[in-house]
């Protein structure tokens, strides 16, 4: 187990004005300065001056019309973006969201290990399994994988993308000019899977990244999605809200994982935690508020249903969740749990009154207070063993972020809590995570 009084781990996640839904309408930037890349330097380049971990972004491979609406939508690919900030930055980890449900592994293999050469070895993969039936059609599907199809899935391809990661061992390049041998073709291991899903043949077309592997991530909540996370993550984003939940959650995933034949000192767990800072209580109070002032009610209800994977354009607010979607239903993703739960406890109760009982996004805290109250919980939650630190999504960015990097970080620094210089140039060493051998 982990040493709790040791160095805290930060992630800066990046969304578009910040992490509330409201973030766009306060910040007094232009609406369209989102869709161009000194937004995104920006931010990356005060997560590094934070000494921070990494950054991370988030993908959405099909949006529901609805978001168009309520939000700025700025779903790039993640990798464009992350290989162009590697251009900007020199330390900070570079993670991306990609599906195993609508990518190919070698494909996918090819494109982070590019951005882990690209970066000098700052590159992580947040593995999705894309909840949305929405995203089908986009890549020619007629119907979406259920759960536990998709989980089922998503270990084979993370087992597939890992032997593509190995395919050349580590020295495999030569480089002797007299003898013109460019790598030692002896140490090159075409993976030739045929598993139940998926066929790989061949090699990757450039040698073994800096780190190894790409640090791997994950973030479900759902048992298939921890047991994901035991299996492969070294870095987990999901938590539940309640320092008790998160404790067992925390403990739950590291038994999971030594079960599993892994160092639970291994599996890193940043839970996300949305913050409002103030100078006093009373402002990050006030700053809260003018956010949850402009949030839309229309918004709250479409969100529940699209984090549940389910199209808010099918269903009538003002009626009950029809029962047949949570009757008998058990093989589901956290957040459809939450909402059947609840619509099955108060089966008379309209969808849009059972959906202002749920948390919008995705089920983060809301720290609303001072970097020095900030800090404080921080430590408290390390300290009860229910965090290695946390993900740090700015309700309005990158106001937040620079907050947290100019007020909190000192404090913890001063505590001998975060480091205060890095340790090393790869992901790997931010974290404490060895490069890992190929395969035998």
């Amino acid at each position: 187990m982990p040493d709790n009084t040791g160095q805290l781990h930060f992630n800066a996640f990046i969304w578009p004005n910040g992490y509330h839904e409201s973030a766009w309408r306060v910040v007094e930037d232009d609406v369209r300065g989102v869709l161009g890349l000194p937004y995104y330097a920006d931010i990356a380049r005060t997560a590094e001056r934070g000494l921070m971990d990494t950054i991370f972004l988030a993908d959405n491979i099909a949006i529901a019309e609805y978001r168009a609406t309520h939000l700025p939508q700025t779903q790039f690919d993640p990798i464009s973006v992350l290989s162009a900030l590697a251009a900007v930055t020199s330390h900070i980890g570079l993670i991306g969201t990609g599906s195993t449900t609508y990518n190919k592994p070698w494909e996918l293999a090819r494109r982070f290990a590019t951005l882990d050469h690209l970066s000098c070895g700052r590159a992580g993969w947040n593995i999705v399994t894309t909840i949305t039936p929405l995203a089908a059609a986009n890549f020619g599907e007629r119907a979406h994988p259920d759960h536990a199809d998709r989980y089922t899935r998503a270990h084979e391809f993370v087992d597939v993308v890992t032997r593509a990661w190995d395919s050349w061992e580590d020295g495999a390049v030569v480089g002797d000019r007299e003898r013109g041998v460019w790598a030692d073709r002896a140490k090159l291991h075409a993976p030739r899977f045929h598993g139940e899903f998926y066929d790989v043949e061949g090699v990757l077309p450039f040698p073994r990244s800096p780190q190894g592997r790409p640090v791997l991530v994950q973030a479900g909540q759902s048992p298939a999605g921890i047991a994901l996370a035991a299996r492969y993550a070294e870095l987990v984003f999901s938590g539940p809200p309640s320092l008790e939940a998160a404790a067992a959650f925390r403990a739950e995933l590291h038994a999971q994982a030594a079960a599993a034949g892994r160092d639970p000192a291994h599996v890193l767990v940043l839970p996300a935690l949305m913050v409002t800072l103030g100078g006093t209580e009373a402002e990050a109070q006030e700053k809260a508020r003018r956010l949850e002032e402009l949030a839309s009610p229309e918004f709250r209800w479409q969100n529940i249903l699209y984090t549940a994977g389910l199209d808010p354009d099918g269903f009538d607010p003002d009626v009950p969740l029809p029962a047949e979607l949570w009757t008998g239903t058990s093989n589901v993703s956290s957040r459809a749990g939450e909402l059947f739960a609840l619509s099955r406890a108060q089966p008379e109760a309209s969808l849009r009154e059972v959906a202002l009982q749920l948390r919008s996004g995705a089920g983060q805290s809301h720290f609303v207070g001072t970097p020095e109250q900030l800090a404080t919980h921080v430590m408290e939650w390390q300290d009860a063993g229910a965090v290695d630190g946390f993900t740090i999504m700015g309700s309005t960015l990158p106001y937040e972020l620079t907050a947290f990097v100019d007020h909190v970080v000192p404090i913890l620094q001063r505590k001998g809590r975060f480091r205060t210089e890095y340790s090393g140039p790869t992901l790997r060493d931010h974290l404490g995570l060895a490069r890992p051998g190929t395969r035998p």
